[in-house]
């Protein structure tokens, strides 16, 4: 039961690096679609991780979550969320600056939208195309989002599981109005030129403890009912 556990573990790190580096590719893509080249030129239209990594939020911070467990770390352990190395975005390059700078921001939390569609899309098939597909993809789903469960998870199942758990919370946590993530950056466009001065002046480290604490009050709220909705889903194929 270790070795499955630690199993879902390493999934889980590798499906966090590659969702990441969606996301970020996903930002810099449409702002060289809507004018602005500065992320093209840096390379960062590529799904290689190496041009994305940020050595605390890629590396560091989502190991002790997910790995934490082992060692004796369990307050790190349950909210699968990172960030990655933002991704350069120059707005006066852009026509219209506002409309395209928000599309820009949007573009990654609806990449990691698209993921969850796909996994979705391939446990669907799996459940009606495979011989007890079915019962595979329902206890695959259950074992990866249970890891102490007794079950022997289906590989392609279980990874399908882990990115639309991973994805769906890189979505709910990237719409969080507060500074860095993606949210802040639309709702700092909708408010007015006094209220943008006050919300630049955010500390950092006020940024990260509403990041942690209000990111993981909103994941344990959103999450719940939405990973129940693809159980259910799953359930009626």
């Amino acid at each position: 039961m270790q070795s499955s556990r630690f199993l879902i573990a390493v999934f889980e790190f590798v499906v966090l690096i590659f969702s990441l580096s969606v996301h970020e590719c996903a930002h810099a893509w449409m702002a060289s679609r809507l004018g602005d080249q500065t992320a093209r030129l840096q390379g960062r239209i590529t799904l290689n991780p190496m041009y994305h990594m940020d050595p605390i939020g890629t590396l560091l911070f989502p190991a002790l979550m997910i790995f934490g467990p082992f060692i004796g770390l369990s307050f790190f352990g349950g909210m699968l969320v990172g960030w990655a190395k933002p991704t350069p975005v120059i707005t006066r390059n852009f026509r219209k600056i506002v409309r395209d700078d928000n599309l820009t921001t949007l573009a990654g939390p609806v990449s990691n939208l698209l993921i969850v569609l796909v996994a979705f899309s391939v446990m669907a098939v799996m459940a009606i195309a495979l011989p007890n597909g079915h019962d595979v993809v329902l206890s695959s789903f259950f074992a990866a989002l249970n890891p102490g469960a007794a079950l022997d998870p289906q590989p392609l199942a279980l990874l399908c599981t882990l990115a639309i758990l991973i994805n769906l919370s890189l979505f709910f946590f990237n719409l969080l109005p507060v500074p860095p993530l993606d949210g802040s950056r639309v709702l700092r466009n909708m408010l007015p030129y006094n209220a943008v001065q006050v919300y630049d002046r955010m500390g950092i480290w006020v940024s990260y403890l509403l990041m942690i604490f209000v990111g993981g009050f909103v994941l344990r709220l959103l999450l719940s009912p939405s990973l129940e909705l693809v159980y259910t889903a799953l359930n009626h194929l």
